[in-house]
């Protein structure tokens, strides 16, 4: 009976060992964990690029229209000008 414990306990230690990664393989992972960091940090910095980009855009999205409004605002007055001095003209 000791011998067979000696000899599953042996067993048991031997396939502890063999089963447990080599130390090629952690530093396997660890190359491949630290490029995915990287890949990560360039995601997030373009990502922070592209809302800056975007903010940008609505800005300058908002001037436009304000822009526009002003214009529309502009071509009104001149056209309501135009129009009562022509309806003064037709008086006459």
């Amino acid at each position: 009976m000791k011998k067979i414990i000696k000899l599953s306990m042996i067993t048991l230690a031997f396939s502890m060992l063999t089963a447990c990664a080599t130390s090629g393989d952690v530093e396997n992972i660890q190359s491949q964990i630290d490029g995915l960091n990287a890949k990560v940090s360039q995601a997030s910095s373009d990502a922070a690029s592209a809302q800056s980009a975007a903010a940008d855009a609505a800005a300058r999205a908002q001037a436009a229209e304000d822009a526009a409004n002003r214009a529309a605002q502009y071509a009104q007055d001149a056209n309501s000008k135009l129009d009562s001095g022509f309806r003064r003209s037709m008086m006459k």
